[in-house]
């Protein structure tokens, strides 16, 4: 009698979970048309006909990616214990502009938002409100408002807004520029 071979608990969970973050980093650094469900899966060690096994389908994986993305941002650069500054200083920097694959999804991806699916596009709403509800918090020290304040709303733009032009203009000295002014517009 051939034995079935069982995978220790949690298996499933754990590999879902590095596929989601293959594609969270594929996402960002590719685009969403640049996450290729056959090039994740080998990169896990999975074969392509797996993928159904953990997802419905590409834009399950996708809307997962990005939440995950966006909270991978909050948790690094939004931490409760950093300060306003701090947190500028991390979002607004060169290692950001130089790392899309690493960063805010919003910044690398939002202007794709619009144009997705469904289910991707109400990913990319969540994460969008997200990110002015975290500099608001760090704008009200952590209170809780119903809804986010317009210094919130103009911080946000400006942050994400500087962001994109820095990776856009093709020069080191105007991307810094672009950076060391929306830091300044923050602090103040």
């Amino acid at each position: 009698m051939m034995s079935i071979m069982r995978y220790p608990e949690g298996h499933k969970e754990e590999m879902r979970a590095r596929i989601v973050a293959a594609a969270a980093a594929a996402l960002r650094r590719d685009g969403v048309s640049g996450v290729s469900i056959p090039d994740l899966m080998k990169q896990v060690g999975l074969t392509h006909g797996g993928f159904y096994g953990y997802f419905r389908d590409r834009d399950a994986l996708v809307a997962e990616a990005i939440r995950v993305a966006a909270e991978e941002t909050s948790q690094r650069v939004f931490a409760d214990e950093l300060a306003l500054d701090e947190t500028l200083r991390k979002y607004l920097s060169e290692a950001h502009v130089a790392h899309p694959e690493l960063g805010c999804v919003v910044a690398a991806l939002g202007s794709e938002g619009s144009h997705q699916p469904a289910a991707v596009r109400r990913a990319f709403a969540e994460v969008a409100r997200g990110l002015v509800d975290l500099v608001d918090g760090k704008l009200q020290d952590g209170r809780a408002q119903r809804a986010p304040s317009d210094e919130a709303l103009r911080l946000a733009s400006t942050m994400v807004g500087a962001v994109v032009l820095a990776r856009l203009v093709e020069d080191d000295a105007l991307a810094a520029r672009l950076l060391r002014a929306a830091r300044a517009s923050g602090a103040g």
